[in-house]
């Protein structure tokens, strides 16, 4: 047999003889308000009026059917409603009675009052939700927690033998010969430099061996150094060479016009 209901852990076969459900103990609310003023919004929102130009006749009407309908239902929050229907009761007798022409300022209209708190009533509910709108802790955002293993693993090197040892020394070893390099520095030789040191030399004139220009301690990059330095001096017509006859010793001296 399948129990009707489980109260406190017991399961329920049979009803209750002594059970006594209250007759509003089922509600159902269709529109609910948290206030007079929400309520006179939502009248006003719903007919697309203009709250600046409120009828208050049709508000005060259509008000006064939701008060009738409050007392009858809950007697302990009529209160303030009659407040407020007191209040539209008043503006519209206010209404009614007749103005002198020169008072039509927005001053001395009988809604302002109301349409000023309705208006800064409507700041607040709409701040109030755009305020809730707002992603929240524990409702749209769940923090997550994760908890750390205490427990330390331990973990167990494993075992090599020698010859595996050895064998990858000598793979390092065979690697380390791919990577070997060469490095080539530039010495610091400048053909410029050069021939400015052997027109100093030959500042004085006379000849010079091409012999003795060259200096064997520099070596083989100083030797061609000097050997362009003497051709770019030849070229710009600054020096000359001279040699007495074939395959005599060749001198270096500075053109007849640069000697006088």
């Amino acid at each position: 047999m399948v129990p009707f209901a489980v109260v406190l852990g017991a399961p329920l076969f049979k009803l209750p003889e002594d059970l006594y459900i209250p007759p509003d103990a089922l509600e159902v609310f269709l529109e609910t308000f948290e206030g007079p003023l929400d309520l006179l919004l939502y009248l006003i929102k719903r007919q697309n009026l203009d709250i600046l130009d409120i009828p208050i006749a049709r508000i005060t009407e259509q008000y006064m059917e939701y008060v009738e309908l409050m007392k009858q239902a809950r007697l302990e929050l009529a209160a303030e409603y009659l407040v407020m229907a007191a209040m539209l009761a008043e503006i519209k007798s206010r209404m009614l009675l007749p103005r002198p022409a020169q008072d039509h300022d927005e001053d001395q209209d009988p809604r302002a009052e109301l349409i000023r708190r309705l208006q800064e009533y409507e700041r607040f509910r709409q701040a109030a939700l755009d305020i809730d709108a707002l992603p929240r802790l524990d409702r749209d955002h769940y923090q997550t927690r994760v908890a750390v293993p205490t427990d330390r693993i331990r973990r167990i090197p494993p075992d090599v033998a020698l010859h595996e040892l050895l064998g990858a020394l000598r793979d390092v070893i065979a690697r380390e010969g791919l990577f070997a390099s060469h490095r080539v520095e530039r010495e610091a030789l400048s053909v410029r430099e050069r021939m400015t040191r052997i027109l100093e030399r030959l500042s004085a004139g006379g000849f010079v061996s091409f012999v003795e220009l060259l200096d064997a301690r520099e070596g083989r990059a100083g030797l061609v150094v000097t050997f362009l330095a003497v051709l770019e001096l030849v070229k710009d017509a600054t020096l000359e060479l001279v040699q007495s006859e074939p395959s005599a010793m060749l001198h270096v001296r500075p053109r007849r016009s640069e000697a006088l």
